[in-house]
């Protein structure tokens, strides 16, 4: 049996605060709304009750977020992409941003099990002044468990339309990817974080957040297997590889706490799940 899900979520400032309205069909939910932040900031968890996909599962998530509003969304834990028997499994998610809005995408990572046939995609749409915040964590296997990725395929997709795309293929059987200095160089985790604008960010304000983020790296233990760019003025990144998730998902949460302060004047509040 397979599983079709979706999810549609609706941000919108009523008031000074930011309230959520949603929609949903097939197992995929979305918890109670929580502000440790105050009214203008709606956390949020979503979660998906089968607890992973396998061959022929979609997940289709669909986020808006208003102008003046703001949402952070993460998961309780990580999505598992199980072995398929012939067809992929899919989740795609889209988000969009009215002017002057902000979001943070924060999800868990995702697991490739071997066997698995996986394809995820994210994308957005802002409008000029909204502001977004996300980051996307792949582990190939869990090898620590005796269960390496030693057959399988994954499609990546990351996509401002018309202004940055990153699209990749990790097939298990590609060992020169896997292995090479050039490609994985045997790494088994692979991390993203970027923030992206609907208007080309202010020189000023992009090398503030480039230089932050740098400092932060000089302290890592992934400093040698980091980097942080500008490939656009709309798209500032910070790319990983780790050989687990935990120590990539350290430095992404450092980051994201040094970007926050900087270019938002906000303090990092971790949401209350990540402690659970």
């Amino acid at each position: 049996m397979t599983w079709h899900a979706t999810l549609s979520l609706d941000y919108r400032l009523e008031s000074e605060r930011s309230v959520l309205r949603h929609v949903h069909d097939g197992p995929l939910r979305v918890l109670k709304s929580l502000y440790p932040q105050g009214d203008g900031t709606c956390h949020n968890v979503l979660v998906h009750p089968p607890g992973g996909l396998v061959g022929g599962d979609t997940l289709d998530i669909q986020i808006a977020v208003g102008s003046g509003a703001h949402a952070l969304i993460t998961t309780p834990g990580a999505t598992r992409f199980y072995r398929s028997s012939g067809e992929p499994a899919v989740q795609r998610t889209r988000l969009r941003l009215e002017a002057l809005a902000r979001m943070e995408w924060l999800p868990l990572e995702a697991i490739l099990y071997s066997g698995c046939l996986a394809e995820n995609h994210l994308s957005f749409e802002l409008a000029p002044g909204a502001e977004l915040m996300a980051w996307d964590v792949t582990a190939l296997g869990l090898p620590h468990a005796g269960l390496p990725f030693v057959s399988g395929r994954f499609c990546q997709h990351i996509e401002l339309p018309g202004v940055w795309l990153e699209r990749g293929v990790i097939d298990a059987a590609d060992t020169r990817l896997l292995g090479s200095p050039l490609g994985l160089a045997g790494q088994r985790c692979m991390a993203s974080l970027f923030f992206v604008t609907g208007s080309a960010l202010e020189r000023p304000r992009r090398d503030l957040a480039l230089d932050g983020a740098r400092q932060v790296l000089q302290a890592h233990e992934l400093q040698s297997s980091a980097g942080v760019t500008c490939p656009n003025p709309r798209v500032l990144v910070l790319r990983v590889l780790a050989p687990q998730v935990e120590v990539a998902m350290d430095l992404l949460k450092k980051v994201w706490a040094v970007w926050r302060q900087l270019l938002w004047n906000q303090a990092a509040v971790q949401p209350r799940i990540w402690a659970m």
